[in-house]
């Protein structure tokens, strides 16, 4: 049985008989006006964090959720997109679609404003997405793509790339890992299933975007996720892995290369109104402006006395400058 079977196999059992402990994630429940998420969902939210921001979701985007769960994000999405066929789900696993349908029924006795059709369930993978080119506004995948190896992943992420418009954003949440992981961990294809030994550093998670193409990266959380330790996994020393939340943006890639945003800020605290690096960057006098680790370093190299750059704070919230 290859991986991909062994994670069919796992979810097909946690869409029949839902499995409280398949993941865990230390988001709240999102409290909206009129949302009730039906308990089932949530018990079904098989993810490490949220894809839902509502600064992606205005103007009534098209959206692409890869990997339902049990269509609690599908369900939030939906909150903010309220037509007919405006959100596509797509997974791999039929008895999970079933789910979702269901789960959805219990939606709409809960929720008087959400009608099911406004999710279109569709049957497909992840590397061969059931959705044309260009017609998506925001994408998003929930704790799947770490469970990818290196081609698969590739191939998963061009995807994304190729169904989003001009701009369109990518949006996710995946474990990741800084630590080296041996042999036995990342070729044990239930551990890879159940969303721990795939983990990639961030770097190297960053750069499978870039590669494809995305222009501008955020990082906009990055938080304790769980540990592997000696006693349960074939480890001899603790291994602890974290969740971040991403966003990957259709921008054209710049000359100098890509713009990721991991939290960093620059504040100038010098004599004069301000500072202008002539290359669009701005400073005012003590007031941090958020920027792209390129153009932190840009600015650190010009070793000034007037100037501090932030460590990564690995929450970006838009707002900078590249």
């Amino acid at each position: 049985m290859s991986y991909l079977e062994t994670t069919k196999d796992v979810y097909k059992k946690a869409a029949e008989t839902p499995d409280i402990g398949l993941c865990c994630t230390t988001n709240p429940i999102w409290e909206l006006p009129g949302l009730r998420i039906p308990k089932i969902m949530q018990e079904m939210n098989y993810g490490c964090g949220s894809t839902v921001h509502p600064r992606d979701l205005s103007r009534n985007p098209k959206i692409l959720y890869v990997g339902v769960g049990g269509g609690m994000e599908l369900l939030q999405f939906a909150y903010f997109s309220r037509e007919k066929g405006n959100i596509i789900g797509v997974d791999v696993v039929e008895e999970m679609l079933e789910a979702s349908r269901k789960n959805f029924k219990e939606a709409e006795e809960q929720n008087p404003w959400f009608s099911s059709d406004f999710v279109s369930l569709r049957h497909g993978d992840a590397m061969n997405l059931p959705v044309e080119n260009e017609t998506i506004d925001v994408a998003a995948q929930n704790c799947l793509f770490n469970i990818f190896k290196d081609q698969d992943l590739k191939e998963a992420i061009a995807e994304m790339y190729r169904v989003l418009k001009p701009h369109g954003r990518l949006v996710m949440s995946d474990p990741t890992c800084e630590q080296e992981m041996n042999q036995t961990l990342r070729e044990d294809e239930r551990l890879r299933a159940l969303c721990l030994s795939g983990s990639l550093p961030i770097n190297q998670y960053v750069k499978a975007l870039t590669d494809a193409g995305f222009g501008t990266i955020e990082i906009r959380a990055r938080k304790p996720y769980r540990i592997l330790d000696p006693a349960h996994y074939p480890t001899q020393e603790l291994i602890y892995i974290e969740s971040i939340e991403v966003a990957a943006i259709k921008d054209p890639m710049p000359e100098d290369g890509p713009c990721v945003f991991t939290g960093k800020a620059a504040i100038y605290y010098g004599d004069q109104p301000y500072f202008d690096d002539k290359k669009g960057h701005v400073l005012m006098p003590n007031q941090p402006l958020a920027v792209c680790d390129k153009t932190a370093a840009a600015l650190a190299a010009l070793n000034r006395s007037d100037i501090f750059i932030s460590l990564s704070t690995f929450h970006y919230d838009g707002g900078g400058c590249c």
